[in-house]
Formats: structure tokens, sequence, C-alpha cells
């Protein structure tokens, strides 16, 4: 997986924190696995809708 949280489609604006969060369903261990291991997110997934279509063309 490659992408980065700002254009994954999990992150999403929260207007009580006045930031951006990440929508994706962590437990609180994988939270931290993923931060201290500085791996891919393997939830990462694509905000751009025309992605796909793009790849079949």
């Amino acid at each position: 997986m490659t992408g980065t949280c700002d254009d994954c489609a999990y992150n999403v604006y929260d207007d009580e924190m006045d930031e951006y969060v990440c929508e994706a369903y962590l437990d609180e261990d994988e939270f931290y696995r993923l931060m201290q291991t500085g791996k891919s997110c393997p939830y990462y997934r694509s905000g751009d809708d025309y992605e796909l279509v793009r790849h079949q063309n």
C-alpha cells in the first residue's frame, strides 16, 4: 500500500476538533503499531473515485 493520510478516503475534517482525523476502524493496539513502525497504512483507501476507471482504460 502506498499513500499518505492527506489523500486517504478515511481522512475527514472534524469541525468540533478543528482538525483532520482518521475514521478507519483501528483499535488502540493497531494504531500504536502503525505509528511506531512507520510502515504504510494497511487501511489506506484512495479518495480518488476515478482511479479504477483510469486503470481500466
